[in-house]
């Protein structure tokens, strides 16, 4: 019997968790125009949003749309204040029930994670499975195909239910994960905080059918890109259609024909924005292009310092100097 969720809709609709998540909210956006507004009235909007949930009342209001390039072009929704003040304070709820369940090679979105702590994990697992690079290391990546407009509501809800018991909770994730379609039934937006964490839920179920029924490893995933690592190439190549068939089947998802690749460590094989070798991993060449386009557009000390912070990541001394060189020419002019 799966452990159930003790959230309940009072959790989240309390005062306290709503002032909470306001504080939260307001990190670094307290010039931003709508923020202001919204602060101006902060408490009869607490109580006013508080009243909604309570009574069943609150619906979710409509999303601006924009696009940005991180580094492709992605569609961001923005919701109202209001919207994401709820985001967070379901987030700072429910993130800490599921986050106990996640595998701990899961480094999207979680505290204590992220890209760098990843990337460390990948070396660790690739020297184990090659003996320190005694023997042949073979990496197996995939990734998901649209995978945050893909996501469906149906089987989301499904995965949240199996856990949470209170039905007050069901209806207001149910309005949430509602208000927004890539497509008809599909879709979480890549603005909102909740979309964070109903991802990490949603991926959830392959990692435990990796690492439950495969009973794999060393498998390591980062939003919708995954890999496995093994010695034995015959068994990672049998791996596939039964991951094809489960994303499909389970999650009705699928895997991205063109980003499934079967490689060496030694020949490099690409992770995060890195190509992993043996005993070094530099940027892929993409990064260092972006890199020194955006110093070239951009040349202020605080874009030079990121990308050093970043290289310092890697085995990248020379590409480090190369940044400096590049930021002082253009700085001279």
């Amino acid at each position: 019997m799966k452990k159930a969720c003790p959230v309940t809709l009072q959790d989240v609709a309390s005062l306290e968790n709503l002032c909470a998540a306001w504080e939260e909210f307001i990190r670094g956006k307290r010039k931003k125009e709508d923020v202001q507004r919204f602060a101006e009235r902060l408490a009869d909007e607490i109580m006013s949003l508080q009243g909604a949930l309570m009574d069943g009342s609150y619906r979710h209001g409509p999303y601006i749309h924009f696009r940005i390039s991180d580094p492709k072009p992605r569609d961001i929704h923005k919701a109202t204040v209001r919207d994401r003040l709820l985001h967070h304070a379901i987030h700072r709820q429910l993130y800490p029930f599921y986050d106990a369940l996640f595998i701990a090679d899961s480094f999207s979105c979680r505290e204590e994670k992220g890209v760098h702590k990843a990337l460390d994990r990948f070396r660790a697992m690739a020297r184990k499975t090659s003996r320190n690079h005694m023997r042949t290391c073979w990496a197996l990546k995939c990734d998901i195909r649209k995978f945050f407009a893909n996501i469906d509501h149906g089987v989301l809800l499904a995965i949240l239910t199996e856990r949470i018991e209170d039905g007050g909770l069901h209806d207001l994730l149910s309005r949430v994960i509602g208000s927004f379609e890539a497509a008809p039934g599909k879709g979480v937006p890549l603005g909102n905080l909740t979309s964070q964490l109903f991802a990490n839920v949603y991926l959830n179920e392959l990692d435990q059918f990796v690492k439950r029924f495969l009973r794999v490893p060393f498998y390591i995933r980062y939003a919708d890109d995954f890999v496995f690592l093994s010695h034995d190439k015959d068994r990672l190549i049998s791996f596939l259609p039964i991951i094809h068939a489960f994303l499909q089947e389970r999650l009705k998802l699928a895997l991205h024909s063109n980003k499934v690749f079967l490689q060496t460590i030694a020949s490099g094989t690409d992770f995060l924005g890195w190509v992993h070798f043996p005993h070094h991993r530099l940027p892929r060449v993409a990064t260092r292009r972006r890199m020194f386009l955006r110093i070239w557009q951009h040349p202020e000390d605080a874009t030079l310092q990121s990308y050093l912070g970043m290289l310092t990541h890697g085995d990248a001394w020379e590409l480090s100097e190369r940044v400096r060189n590049e930021k002082w020419l253009r700085g001279e002019e």
